[in-house]
């Protein structure tokens, strides 16, 4: 750990609170602690904010390019909050803490940021071992043709496995947008052989930058892991839900016509609504806006163009925010709208 402050007497103090938890180096400067981060390898760096020539953010901001793998946090007084939450969340920092701190939260804290980093860590090896593994059974198939069945089988499960992952989004575990673009695609094929309707929703959180500045990113990550966990209760379990960019979410409603639709997505609205996401003991309170687009049974319609019409259905439930628009392709090519 690399503990970064200019004045003297708190550098000491926090080397002897850590000592028994940490190997704590010490800087008094930005310009010094960036030669010790060049010259070796730091798992969490603690630095305050306001120093003399380069301030703290500053600092974490250059580290997060030189060492994205180092664990980041930044001490601020009350004086300085206003100035530096945007810094904050343009940095990735892990955590902030207020001047002055507890002995106990600030343990605690710097634990969960040792924690954290064991884990990316042990994530990365992981992952590296999976690639070398693949590696040495593809060699073994060539060089061991009387191990070629088994070899295979062990291959084509590693295989599945990194399609898995390739199709996940790593924060909210569901399918990401690559996924529920190729699935949306295959269910607009079937629609056209098949009688039936389907309709496609994009679902965005309003507000969302303003849960970032005052929960910081980890209060933001939440806000979205729990927003995925009521989306998946509201649909129907014919249904599909995934997240295909920041705070946006699509859905494949099958079977779902106009009159059904607006039930579902009113469903959505107001399931997320009412349910509070609990973070660090602070209630996240959140709404969205879903613009749908429905195909009802027998008319022309192809992923692409429906798309189009949901995100521009989106974007009038936007401008009132809270709020849900359903549009609808009819069988005779007419589109009809209930907001």
């Amino acid at each position: 750990m690399l503990i970064v402050d200019d004045e003297a007497y708190i550098l000491p103090t926090l080397r002897a609170l850590l000592r028994d938890d940490f190997d704590v180096l010490t800087a008094g400067s930005a310009d010094e602690a960036e030669a010790i981060l060049r010259a070796r390898t730091i798992h969490v760096l603690l630095t305050d904010q306001r120093m003399p020539h380069r301030t703290g953010i500053q600092l974490l901001e250059w580290a997060r390019e030189y060492s994205p793998e180092t664990v980041r946090l930044l001490m601020t007084g009350y004086s300085e909050l206003d100035e530096a939450v945007d810094a904050i969340n343009r940095g990735h920092i892990y955590y902030y803490l207020m001047k002055p701190w507890r002995t106990q939260d600030l343990l605690q804290i710097l634990r969960n940021a040792a924690d954290k980093f064991c884990l990316e860590r042990r994530r990365e090896q992981l992952l590296s071992a999976l690639q070398d593994l693949n590696r040495d059974l593809e060699r073994r198939v060539s060089e061991r043709t009387s191990q070629l069945e088994e070899a295979n089988r062990l291959l084509q499960h590693r295989t599945v496995e990194l399609e898995r992952l390739a199709a996940t989004d790593a924060l909210t575990g569901l399918p990401n947008r690559r996924a529920m673009d190729d699935l949306a695609r295959f269910e607009f094929k079937r629609y056209s052989r098949y009688p039936g309707s389907l309709a496609v929703g994009i679902i965005d959180v309003d507000h969302f930058k303003q849960v970032n500045s005052a929960y910081l990113l980890t209060g933001g990550d939440a806000a979205l892991k729990g927003l995925s966990r009521i989306l998946t209760a509201s649909i129907r379990e014919v249904d599909s839900v995934g997240r295909i960019g920041g705070e946006e979410f699509l859905v494949l409603a099958r079977e779902a016509d106009y009159d059904g639709t607006l039930i579902l997505s009113e469903r959505i609205r107001n399931a997320v609504e009412s349910s509070p996401i609990v973070h660090e003991g602070q209630e996240i309170r959140l709404s969205v806006s879903i613009g749908f687009a429905v195909a009802e049974a027998g008319a022309l319609a192809e992923y692409d163009a429906m798309y189009s019409l949901a995100a521009s259905a989106l974007a009038e439930a936007k401008r009132r925010r809270n709020n849900s628009v359903v549009r609808s392709v009819q069988p005779n090519g007419a589109t009809i709208e209930t907001a």
